[in-house]
């Protein structure tokens, strides 16, 4: 199960990196060329939340599974895993980053659709979304990737 679970979550977190960075390019894009807001973006935009939200599901799971999440605290304490740059990567601050990048991502899809004009949907899609890529981008195990 846990290499199945591996297996899904890192292959299916190309699929939201490339959606995020889509979704985000295309927020800044339409709010800084001032385009009408139309059913792709909305599309887009909710493909991206949904995406991110199914990925974070399979990452609790992951974490609560792998040796690296929940295990290596409870085994370790939170003192030795804090010392240890790759502990402390897989076990906190991935988990906690990538939470708060689904959160900002929530954020941002719920406070643009209470808009009623194209700018500020883009605005707040614009804003949240580019948090939530750079937040995405700060905790990715690129040593992992590639």
């Amino acid at each position: 199960m846990y290499t199945t679970l591996q297996f899904v979550h890192s292959y299916w977190a190309y699929l939201v990196l490339v959606i995020v960075v889509l979704a985000t390019l295309n927020a800044l894009i339409s709010f800084f060329s001032n385009k009408e807001y139309s059913p792709k973006d909305f599309r887009i935009s909710l493909f991206a939340l949904i995406v991110t939200h199914i990925q974070l599901l399979i990452g609790l799971i992951l974490y609560f599974v792998s040796p690296l999440g929940l295990q290596s605290l409870t085994s370790n304490g939170m003192g030795t895993v804090m010392k240890d740059s790759m502990l402390r990567l897989y076990a906190v601050e991935h988990p906690l980053v990538m939470i708060l990048t689904v959160v900002f991502i929530t954020i941002g899809y719920s406070k643009h659709k209470k808009k009623l004009v194209s700018k500020p949907k883009f605005k707040m899609l614009a804003i949240f979304y580019t948090i939530a890529l750079i937040l995405m981008l700060s905790r990715i195990p690129w040593g992992q990737w590639f």
